[in-house]
């Protein structure tokens, strides 16, 4: 892990960001902050509370029938649907419950939905759930999934997000560049770092950091 990680925290209880300072490599930029989402995907009072934020950001109209949970989001996901159920939010689903799933990918990185998961996509209303929107390379593989197995794109959230909108589609984070001073997000081959010959410090996915300095 890194060192240094310091936490801003917000005025909703168990509601914390954790980010680390550096130079740091991801599969598609770099980025000069690490944020350790770790304890929100898997941590259920954190989870919670990311739910809620979340939550806070839709209305009433808004018809959600499956949330599609990116970057190991499922605890987020569930809490999030549960809030949804107990809210009374629209769904379309015969048993007026909503459907909690995952992906699958290919060798090629296209999501895919089996047969037996792609009832829960064709027809509905899904909300993509990501760690993180920040290249949007992520996001856009999933609203082409959803498209193409015939369900509609009801928004997109994260815990962390650089944009508010992202395809047509708006984007509801519980933390924002705001909330980090100073975050950047760069192309591999136009990384300022780089330039100035800073060294990687570290890999970043979302499963999280392997140090390698």
């Amino acid at each position: 892990m890194p060192n240094s990680i310091y936490t801003i925290a917000t005025k909703r209880q168990n509601l914390l960001l954790r980010a680390q300072k550096g130079h740091f490599a991801t599969s598609h930029s770099h980025i000069n902050y690490f944020i350790d989402v770790t304890m929100q995907k898997s941590r259920l009072s954190e989870a919670k509370a990311i739910a809620e934020e979340i939550l806070s950001y839709y209305q009433s109209t808004t018809i959600i029938d499956t949330i599609l949970c990116l970057d190991g989001t499922q605890v987020i996901g569930t809490c999030l649907a549960e809030e949804l159920t107990n809210n009374n939010f629209m769904n379309l689903n015969a048993h007026k419950t909503i459907y909690v799933i995952t992906p699958e990918y290919t060798s090629g990185s296209q999501i895919i939905f089996r047969d037996n998961i792609a009832p829960a996509i064709t027809g509905k209303n899904v909300l993509i759930l990501a760690a993180s929107v920040v290249t949007g390379y992520t996001a856009k593989s999933a609203i082409e999934a959803i498209t193409y197995y015939g369900g509609r794109v009801a928004g997109i959230s994260s815990i962390f997000a650089t944009q508010d909108s992202f395809m047509g589609y708006n984007v509801v984070s519980a933390f924002n560049p705001n909330d980090i001073p100073g975050y950047n997000s760069y192309a591999p081959h136009e990384c300022p770092m780089c330039k100035e010959g800073h060294r990687i410090e570290g890999l970043v996915n979302s499963f999280g950091f392997s140090k390698l300095i």
